[in-house]
């Protein structure tokens, strides 16, 4: 042994709202459930994921270029209704908690 540690990598992805690679726990994934987008806090449900910042301006800019539609391979457009309604309560925990 040389005495070094081993430091393990930390797993990195890319936010589909501001293109940011990060770390993978400072993102929220999010998945395709019947036609809309759906939070995905644990990283368990199944199927093809997107990565984005939990914050209001990179969702904005992921609706904007339609980056969910691309990344998770849908057809037509998609309703994100819930994964707004997440990001703005756990932002304004957030805010809460400060």
């Amino acid at each position: 042994m040389s005495g070094r540690t081993r430091t393990r990598a930390c797993p990195e992805r890319t936010c589909v709202g501001c293109r940011e690679r990060v770390a993978k726990a400072d993102l929220l994934r999010v998945v395709l459930i019947e036609g809309a987008c759906a939070p995905d806090p644990r990283g368990t449900l199944p199927g093809r994921g997107a990565y984005v910042h939990p914050t209001p301006v990179c969702l904005d800019q992921a609706v904007r270029r339609r980056a969910f539609t691309r990344a998770l391979r849908a057809p037509g457009a998609l309703d994100i209704k819930a994964l707004r309604r997440y990001v703005e309560q756990t932002t304004v925990a957030d805010q809460a908690t400060r």
